[in-house]
């Protein structure tokens, strides 16, 4: 990824670009504040996928902030991604009674199965893997989110099915 730092700094979005006017008027609907930058940043993450320190770049020159205080805040917070996540994504609960119930084997068991780490996407942008340190689901541990489904009491076997279905289309 180019540092933020080194990235040309016009302001100038292409205009013909829909998810650009969108993120524009997200912006005027927030006056342009800065105190408006989670909410900003979680548009652009919606409408592109990925924050691009171009996009980055752009947002901090809307709202009047420093260009490392963007970055800072995008790479703080686990919900955005500075690159593309996968057409299907798993996030596999980490929080206490997940991992006394197994959650560490999951981890494993998409990891060896997918053949990339938590946290990062397979090279054909099929498949991401996350962790999070809690999901608030502590009465279904293990618990594991797919493709945005909350998926309670889970084995390696049964995250093994659900990723086969996942990557195959079936259902």
């Amino acid at each position: 990824m180019t540092p933020v730092s080194t990235v040309e700094t016009s302001s100038a979005a292409p205009a013909q670009d829909p998810r650009q006017r969108r993120l524009e008027t997200a912006m005027k609907r927030h006056q342009y504040r800065p105190d408006a930058l989670i909410e900003v940043l979680h548009t652009a993450q919606e409408l592109f996928g990925c924050l691009e320190p171009k996009q980055l770049l752009h947002i901090a020159h809307s709202l009047r902030l420093p260009p490392s205080q963007v970055y800072g805040v995008a790479t703080f917070y686990h919900f955005f991604s500075l690159e593309p996540k996968g057409v299907h994504a798993c996030v596999v609960c980490m929080g206490t009674a997940c991992y006394i119930k197994g959650a560490a084997q999951l981890l494993s068991a998409l990891e060896q199965a997918t053949h990339i780490q938590a946290g990062d996407t397979t090279p054909d942008r099929q498949f991401s893997l996350g962790t999070a340190r809690c999901l608030g689901a502590c009465g279904i541990a293990p618990a594991v989110v797919f493709d945005d489904q909350l998926e309670g009491h889970q084995t390696p076997a049964t995250v093994y099915d659900r990723l086969h279905t996942c990557l195959s289309g079936t259902p």
